[in-house]
């Protein structure tokens, strides 16, 4: 997979530019067959950094209803990849 495959997007939530904050922790929306190490690749090729660890988790899509038709959302997968001290953050999720 290429970078833009496996790294969908920055999840810019109140937790996630938490724990930007406090952890060196970045949050990204990732495809769902990507694993921990493709994730880390990405991260340090894309933002030129050193990951120290990832971890990832999948979610299910909800039920969601218009009227009297219902469906589902798309599964999808998140990842939280903490950075190495010294690190700089990147400043993708500036509120």
């Amino acid at each position: 997979m290429k970078i833009y495959e496996v790294i969908r997007r920055p999840l810019v939530t109140e937790k996630g530019v938490d724990q930007k904050d406090t952890n060196r922790t970045l949050c990204f929306e990732v495809a769902l067959d990507a694993n921990k190490t493709q994730v880390k690749s990405a991260v340090e090729k894309l933002f030129k950094v050193k990951v120290a660890e990832v971890r990832t988790a999948t979610f299910d899509g909800k039920l969601r209803r218009r009227g009297r038709f219902a469906g589902y959302r798309s599964d999808w997968k998140k990842a939280y990849v903490k950075l190495k001290a010294g690190e700089k953050v990147p400043d993708f999720a500036e509120i």
